[in-house]
């Protein structure tokens, strides 16, 4: 890993963004997702499954790019609790950009229900069994919920930045 730069790269800052628009898309589409049953049920999770697996896909360049780009450093003046906060949620969040479409994978797999894109069929996570289906869904509910509420401790961390300490932290992944 390189140095601590000032900024993000544009690569990074890309990457950012865009997931941050297909993950908050995920997220709406999943709840519009299990609150129907009416067609457009399966148009929506037509769209939930490619985001998914684009997300992932983009998750893995977004960790290799922060791995061999760097980070810019927090503030030195930012407070030990916040720091531990930053850097907690940060894994977090990436553990929960992986996970999340590897359960929900797995979650179709155990279903036995083929994921596929266009014509390319994806081969199954894990066995077809009910019970584990069961599992999986719970457990992709429930991260997704949990992935909700750290992406709004995440827009409110970046406001907090950006409108009461005015520290650098914001602009370093708008430049």
């Amino acid at each position: 890993m390189k140095p601590s730069p000032l900024h993000f790269t544009t690569l990074q800052r890309s990457l950012h963004w865009g997931m941050a628009a297909a993950i908050l898309a995920m997220l709406f589409i999943g709840v519009g997702m299990v609150s129907t049953v009416r067609p457009i049920y399966l148009r929506l999770l037509a769209t939930h499954e490619v985001l998914g697996l684009a997300i992932l896909v983009l998750a893995l360049i977004r960790l290799i790019t922060r791995l061999r780009e760097g980070a810019p450093c927090l503030p030195p003046d930012l407070p030990a609790a916040l720091k531990f906060a930053a850097i907690a949620s940060q894994c977090l969040l990436y553990l929960l950009m992986f996970a999340m479409p590897l359960l929900g994978w797995a979650m179709l797999s155990s279903a036995n229900y083929p994921l596929a894109v266009g014509d390319w069929v994806l081969p199954p996570l894990v066995p077809v069994n009910e019970t584990l289906h069961g599992w999986l869904w719970m457990a992709h509910v429930g991260f997704g919920l949990a992935l909700f509420a750290l992406v709004s401790l995440h827009i409110a961390a970046a406001l907090f930045h950006a409108l009461v300490r005015r520290d650098g932290v914001f602009g370093s992944m708008l430049r």
